[in-house]
């Protein structure tokens, strides 16, 4: 499986798209709000004399959230630019992501209504403009000119590896992770070791990248999907996943899947501890943890954004997450195994995620780090 090619949401702006299925993805965003205007409040009262200030969003995808980081931004700056009786900056906004990503649909669909909004809002009439570029490639290398940048933000993405691990297969050909598309409790030790000596790889190559882009004194603001060692729902991260290779299995045994396919199939993706993460930003070295939280989500957040008179029963709730994941994971899964079986698959999984909503299992762990540059 070539990542770069399939690891995207799913574009437009049809019913299984990531447009019009992100309300999760929202709530994770705004959850975080806090720390995320905090480190630019920071940042912004040791840079005023900037007249430009240059930012990045890694890993932006395409839905409505795409743009959402960059107005929790604005009204920050804003906020604190009138509080010090500053004149407010221009602002340079980069969206990254990978090529497969619909940047079309940001460009087309979401910036005109973003000016527009800007405008019609007349508090930031003394606001400076604001320019918005596209930078296409993986996060995990260089994007960026050295020092360019003084303030990077990313929101569920690093969780993604740049390439399944190797040594997933043993010398014989045997797969190791044989009835598993992700790290499970069925596991062997070497499989683990695989991913997560992946992730340090991935993880240390995004830092050392940033480090070079970053000015001194510049804020990074990252949150990505973790794994949590008090939470059974999420030792290895979120059950999601596991669910979603339960289901294949299931088609697997009743003859719609070949076998072979399901074995050699791994999701490129390592939910990372706290100590994980801890540990590698003080080994790489560049960057100071100001702030490093960890959050429980359930699956099923703000199903409600919207629609607050309705009442969903235990079924919709199930569904809304089967859809959610269709946006996410459906290009990656049909690379593999054809899309004619996706209707069917996530149908499995809407009836799976209700049984975990009611279990108490539906859970995600999520990390969120604020960390400034040397």
């Amino acid at each position: 499986m070539e990542v770069e090619q399939v690891l995207h949401m799913k574009g437009g702006e049809g019913e299984y798209s990531y447009y019009k299925n992100s309300l999760f993805q929202k709530y994770v965003i705004l959850k975080t709000r806090p720390v995320l205007g905090e480190a630019v409040s920071q940042l912004c009262r040791k840079i005023l004399t900037e007249d430009c200030f240059k930012m990045a969003d890694m890993g932006c995808s395409s839905g409505p959230n795409t743009l959402l980081p960059l107005w929790e931004i604005i009204e920050t700056i804003h906020s604190t630019c009138r509080t010090l009786n500053q004149k407010a900056p221009a602002l340079q906004f980069f969206l990254n992501d990978l090529t497969g990503n619909d940047f079309n649909t940001i460009f087309r669909s979401l910036l005109p209504c973003f000016y527009e909004k800007l405008g019609e809002d007349h508090k930031f009439d003394k606001f400076g403009p604001c320019f918005i570029a596209a930078v296409p490639g993986s996060f995990h290398g260089r994007l960026f000119p050295d020092n360019s940048l003084h303030f990077v933000h990313s929101s569920y993405a690093l969780q993604y590896l740049s390439q399944v691990p190797p040594g997933l297969v043993s010398e014989c050909g045997m797969p190791l992770n044989k009835g598993n598309i992700c790290l499970a409790k069925t596991s062997p030790a070497s499989v683990h070791k695989s991913f997560l000596e992946q992730f340090e790889e991935d993880f240390t190559s995004f830092l050392r990248s940033r480090s070079v882009e970053v000015i001194s004194g510049g804020r990074m603001v990252l949150t990505f999907m973790g794994s949590s060692d008090h939470n059974p729902a999420c030792v290895h991260g979120s059950g999601i996943w596991t669910a979603i290779g339960s289901c294949l299995k299931e088609m697997v045994d009743e003859g719609k899947l070949e076998e072979s396919k399901l074995d050699l199939f791994n999701i490129p993706a390592y939910h990372a501890s706290a100590k994980d993460v801890r540990q590698l930003i003080q080994r790489e070295g560049s960057f100071n943890i100001a702030r490093l939280e960890e959050i429980d989500i359930i699956w099923d957040a703000n199903i409600e954004d919207g629609n607050q008179d309705l009442v969903f029963d235990k079924c919709a709730r199930g569904k809304y997450v089967s859809t959610f994941m269709r946006a996410v994971a459906e290009s990656m899964l049909a690379s593999q195994f054809g899309s004619g079986i996706m209707d069917d698959l996530f149908n499995r999984l809407s009836l799976k995620c209700t049984s975990y909503l009611e279990e108490g299992m539906a859970i995600s762990h999520t990390l969120v780090i604020s960390m400034v540059k040397k």
